[in-house]
């Protein structure tokens, strides 16, 4: 299985009848950033979307400048929910992977095994990151391998660039 890279990522959905990707951000822009606004001073809403408020102010922005997105199903996997790799372009890496030596998930809480980013607010994963226990899905296998290849190619990783 081969994963696009950032550049593929970009060309899938360049062109519109407005233009480019990067016109049609230039003239959402504005919006995104006076919805993600009025989204956050507003308790209730800022409450409900948390985190993912901009990606939300992202597509009302969108929406309200008649900018239409291809949708596609197999874009991409967000491991460990997403189990299977089939064709996707990308694994969006959201949620921690905790699982037992046995590869059970271990949903809510800590797991034998883990990689969850959120344990690396300080600086990037290690490099060499041991790989889940048999049984672990295929995409969480991927993510890890993934991260390993990184690392072991980026010279400057351990500095976070």
């Amino acid at each position: 299985m081969e994963f696009a890279t950032s550049t593929d990522l970009i060309y899938l959905n360049l062109l519109s009848s407005e233009g480019t990707f990067w016109t049609l951000l230039e003239k959402i822009a504005p919006t995104w950033m006076n919805v993600s606004i009025q989204m956050k001073e507003h308790e209730e809403t800022d409450k409900t979307f948390g985190w993912v408020l901009e990606m939300y102010a992202y597509a009302v922005a969108s929406a309200l400048h008649g900018v239409q997105h291809i949708l596609r199903k197999d874009f991409m996997i967000q491991p460990p929910f997403d189990t299977k790799l089939g064709n996707t372009f990308i694994i969006h890496f959201t949620y921690g992977c905790d699982y037992s030596l046995k590869g059970e998930l271990t949903y809510g809480k800590i797991g034998e095994w883990r990689f969850d980013k959120q344990s690396f607010q300080n600086g990037p994963p290690p490099r060499n990151l041991t790989l889940p226990p048999p049984g672990v899905p295929e995409s969480v296998v991927m993510l890890v391998k993934k991260v390993n290849e990184a690392s072991a190619n980026l010279p400057r990783w351990d500095d976070g660039i």
